[in-house]
């Protein structure tokens, strides 16, 4: 690698100089809103989303400050990569916070939570979720597929998915579905959204079992989203779109009790081999 000119250095430190600023300021804002939710619950779930939002903030200066690494020094920051990851994570449990980090259960498990920001409109929930999806897709991006963190994220990927479906109001979407209703295209492209991230949660942990842990948790994971996938398509009234998954949870559960067996099988193998 080339050496890193001291004018080259300089101009980095002078560029982000005012984002580190800005950094400061965010996170000062943050600690005196956390402590008042400490002191008080009332309205808590406003605060928090408040937060959240501080959080993607700190996302994109962090993403633009690796940026400018790669640009003026040609070397990717990791530090920076990795606290944009940390801001994306904490940007989601600050929403779990609210509406709960439970995938597949009943709507009256996290109702209470979501009517406590009912005031958000359909339109800023939607655009909530895609500026934390546009976070977390930029922070996959600077880290590169050949990442340390490539099978981390899935969970990450995960928790966003049940975030999303879980920020729907299941008692009013349906009689929303309606063009003529304000906030009719955000309702449907969120519920769109939801349904492809459960599946796509599904599908990478059933990828991260197959290619790295082979551990059952995994498949696990991915039928427990498979499942709820399926109960968000029978809440919506989507019979037919909910047997397919359900032959495919039937598919997948066949395949985990199918390694499960070999295991177990291999685990007796070399018992037997070390009593020899």
């Amino acid at each position: 690698m080339e050496k890193i000119s001291p004018e080259a250095k300089k101009k980095y430190a002078e560029k982000i100089k005012e984002y580190r600023q800005s950094i400061e300021e965010i996170q000062k804002a943050q600690a005196t809103l956390e402590g008042t939710i400490r002191k008080s619950p009332q309205g808590a779930g406003y605060k928090r989303l408040e937060l959240a939002e501080a959080h993607l903030n700190l996302v994109s200066y962090y993403i633009l400050m690796n940026s400018l690494s790669l640009s003026l020094l040609g070397i990717k920051n990791e530090n920076y990569l990795n606290e944009a990851r940390k801001c994306c994570y904490k940007s989601i449990i600050c929403l779990e916070e609210i509406v709960s980090p439970y995938v597949d259960v009943p709507f009256s498990e996290y109702e209470e939570g979501l009517g406590s920001i009912s005031e958000l409109t359909d339109e800023q929930k939607y655009h909530l979720i895609r500026k934390l999806g546009f976070a977390i897709d930029a922070v996959l991006e600077g880290f590169g597929d050949n990442s340390k963190w490539k099978w981390s994220f899935v969970e990450l990927e995960s928790r966003y998915a049940t975030i999303t479906k879980n920020l729907v109001n299941m008692k009013t979407i349906i009689a929303q579905l309606d063009p003529r209703i304000a906030g009719y295209s955000e309702r449907l492209n969120h519920l769109n959204l939801s349904k492809r991230l459960l599946q796509q949660a599904a599908d990478r942990y059933r990828e991260k079992y197959e290619l790295s842990t082979q551990r059952l948790d995994d498949i696990k994971q991915a039928i427990y989203y498979l499942a709820a996938l399926k109960r968000f398509h029978m809440l919506l009234g989507e019979i037919e779109r909910a047997e397919v998954v359900k032959k495919k949870i039937d598919l997948w559960r066949a395949k985990m009790e199918s390694d499960q067996k070999k295991l177990e099988e291999a685990d007796k193998q070399k018992s037997k081999s070390s009593l020899r």
